[in-house]
């Protein structure tokens, strides 16, 4: 019988996060989702997916631009269930600017939940980790963390750094049974980017099957989003025993945007 772990995932109340705390309790673990928000809904949510898989759910609010909350998010989770085994740092935003235009406030947001959080959560997770024998750590980068493009300056340095903190996390835990590895997404359908569909579609006056094409999968040669679904399964393989060799290294999930 598979034995119960706890992941916590970082920006998980929609997009890539819920698909991935859908992932890892259609497993059995226990999950712990989270946001900056502290709603009736946020708990619901919660309540919806253990009633889904079987598992338990639960939601802790804390805020991924502030480090001392961060470190709170995974303490909580230790007490809640005794353990964290699996951390996936999710959370992130972005911000689009001429870097001469940057606005200094939004490049610190930026910087503080794409990077700075992975750190914070990633330096406690550890701690437990190594107590308990056994972790696995998966940071969701980005196509970003291994290109670039203009005017993401503060998301494609983010993701750079969480990149390098990957390779750095794998070498200190090589001897130990913890991987850390990074996921580097394309363009994946979320409600997000499904509601930005629309508005693109009015400002180029194309239908939405070229938007999707020319526009937004432009640089995704495989002119098709990844799904959270796809995401989510990628995050189980690498906490499985299969991947145990799987360490400081990136998967891209982009439908071959990196290998242009």
């Amino acid at each position: 019988m598979k034995k119960v772990k706890t992941a916590v995932i970082t920006g998980s109340n929609s997009g890539i996060g819920l698909g991935i705390a859908h992932a890892l309790a259609a497993e059995g673990h226990n999950v712990v989702i989270n946001s900056f928000t502290e709603r009736d809904e946020d708990h619901a949510l919660a309540e919806e997916i253990s009633s889904k898989h079987g598992n338990r759910t639960v939601y802790v609010k804390a805020d991924m631009s502030k480090g001392d909350e961060c470190r709170s998010l995974v303490e909580k989770a230790a007490e809640e269930f005794g353990a964290v085994d699996i951390l996936v740092n999710n959370a992130g935003i972005q911000h689009v600017a001429a870097i001469e235009e940057f606005p200094v406030d939004a490049w610190d947001r930026v910087i503080a939940i794409n990077m700075n959080s992975a750190f914070h959560t990633t330096a406690v997770a550890l701690l437990i980790m190594r107590e308990n024998n056994w972790g696995r750590v998966v940071n969701i980068a980005s196509a970003h963390g291994l290109t670039a493009s203009p005017y993401k300056s503060a998301y494609v340095t983010a993701k750079h750094g969480v990149v390098g903190m990957t390779k750095v996390v794998a070498l200190e835990t090589a001897e130990d049974p913890i991987t850390c590895n990074a996921i580097c997404p394309g363009y994946v359908l979320t409600p997000l980017v499904e509601a930005q569909i629309p508005d693109t579609m009015e400002k180029y006056g194309m239908d939405r099957d070229t938007v999707v094409r020319e526009v937004l999968l432009e640089r995704q040669p495989s002119k098709q989003f990844a799904t959270v679904e796809q995401i989510g399964g990628t995050v189980v393989f690498l906490c499985s025993d299969h991947a145990a060799q799987i360490t400081g290294t990136t998967i891209s999930v982009d439908g071959g945007w990196t290998a242009l």
